[in-house]
């Protein structure tokens, strides 16, 4: 251990010895051509742009060049659309749907129905289940259950009667903004007993309401003004089984 000590010590030594021989040679700044200083930052004389081996062409190019990608990359955001339009949700559309089926008897537009909108028929769907969750009654899969049969169902029937073509996803848009009046009837199911009299006239009426605005919808999406009560029959018994759920 003792002549391991004084080894380690005369290595620190040769090592301490060599390195103050070494001087380093930065050369003669004196030689250097005389460069227009800037007085912008006082730790670059000769400009920060020659500090860093460009000049001032090379630098203005390299940032037209950064500033145009960033922005054919990403674009304005001025000409982005909102948030909810790009989700599929608009509320211009959501309110005309729903003032379509609040009357029944109005003429209905013919692209109305255009564009396959879920937001309100799943609200609606979510709304009818929670009334009557209220009322003591857990008819979620029931109603989802249900809800699924029927638009692929009814997709499959008008499809086979009319020459244009009807997704299941607008047969659901259609079938889901109709069930309003029938929402309406099992916000009504909190607060009386349906089984008597009154709630068997209440429950015909929410089922010819949902049977007379989808209908309109479906005519005025397929053209087929001749075929309302062909299209209203399978509608009516579609809204007839919410109507037993919401009684029962």
């Amino acid at each position: 251990c003792f002549f391991f000590f004084f080894f380690l010590l005369h290595v620190c030594l040769l090592l301490l010895h060599n390195m103050g021989d070494t001087t380093l040679d930065f050369g003669d700044f004196s030689a250097m051509p005389d460069q227009p200083q800037t007085a912008g930052n006082p730790q670059y004389p000769y400009g920060e742009q020659a500090a860093y081996g460009m000049d001032s062409s090379m630098a203005g190019s390299m940032g037209q060049m950064q500033s145009g990608h960033i922005g054919g990359a990403f674009g304005s955001f001025d000409d982005e659309p909102p948030l909810l339009e790009e989700l599929g949700v608009n509320f211009d559309h959501i309110k005309q749907k729903t003032a379509s089926v609040l009357h029944p008897f109005s003429r209905a537009d013919q692209h109305i129905m255009d564009d396959t909108d879920l937001a309100g028929p799943l609200l609606f769907c979510l709304l009818f289940g929670s009334f009557l969750l209220a009322s003591g009654k857990v008819h979620f899969g029931y109603i989802y259950g249900v809800a699924v049969l029927g638009c692929v169902g009814l997709s499959g029937v008008l499809n086979l009667m009319s020459d244009t073509e009807l997704s299941v996803a607008r047969t659901a848009s259609v079938l889901g903004y109709s069930l309003l009046p029938m929402v309406a009837l099992s916000s009504l199911s909190v607060l009386l007993s349906l089984k008597g009299v009154v709630g068997l006239v209440l429950s015909v009426t929410s089922v010819l309401w949902c049977t007379l605005s989808s209908s309109k919808l479906f005519v005025a999406v397929l053209s087929m003004q001749d075929q309302w009560l062909l299209i209203a029959y399978p509608c009516g018994l579609l809204y007839g089984v919410f109507a037993l759920l919401t009684v029962f």
